[in-house]
């Protein structure tokens, strides 16, 4: 399947229906995930919004496999974050952020974590974030994740990320521009 996109950053009707019917495929075979929360009114929200569509798109392309986790009573936005088992195959091997990259002397990677989820549109997960996504299966049990770094790390060098191991949650550091084959992000996205 082709998903070439023009600039306007929308999606051909055929790549709509396939990506409506992929999440609704994925939101039915996880409902733990979102209990109390129906399918016809996502995918309602979904489709009074291209915009949106087309950034679960870029999730969906790059192995980020989203899914609905919660509902915002407030604002009526359901939010979605990425749910693959392991760390997107498609945003591997980064470094934290654009001054983390440009640190690095020799073999500077091709791309960094907050940026590629800028460009997608997503946000990094935050430390809360990812460990409620850890509450509702076991991810990153082979891989690991950045996740939002507070400034007063990051002006130290340091970034954070997140993985599972030994059935426990741990949030550790880096060196901002350090990157790992099987490190990369997880992105969060309010519809």
């Amino acid at each position: 399947m082709n998903k070439i996109k023009d600039n306007k950053k929308e999606l051909s009707a055929v790549q709509t229906e396939e990506l409506l019917h992929t999440l609704k495929v994925r939101f039915e075979k996880n409902m733990i995930r979102h209990k109390g929360i129906e399918w016809a009114k996502v995918q309602a929200r979904l489709e009074a919004n291209s915009a949106k569509l087309w950034v679960l798109d870029e999730m969906e392309v790059t192995g980020g496999e989203p899914d609905v986790v919660d509902y915002d009573k407030a604002t009526g936005e359901y939010i979605f974050y990425d749910c693959s088992a392991e760390s997107p195959k498609g945003r591997r091997s980064v470094c934290y952020d654009l001054e983390g990259l440009e640190s690095r002397k020799e073999h500077q990677p091709d791309n960094n974590a907050v940026d590629m989820a800028a460009a997608m549109g997503v946000e990094l997960l935050t430390e809360a974030q990812y460990r409620a996504l850890q509450q509702l299966g076991k991810f990153d049990t082979k891989t690991s994740s950045w996740i939002v770094t507070p400034p007063e790390i990051r002006k130290h060098g340091g970034a954070l990320f997140g993985d599972r191991r030994y059935d426990h949650v741990f949030v550790y550091h880096n060196g901002a521009q350090s990157y790992y084959a099987a490190r990369a992000f997880r992105g969060s996205l309010r519809v």
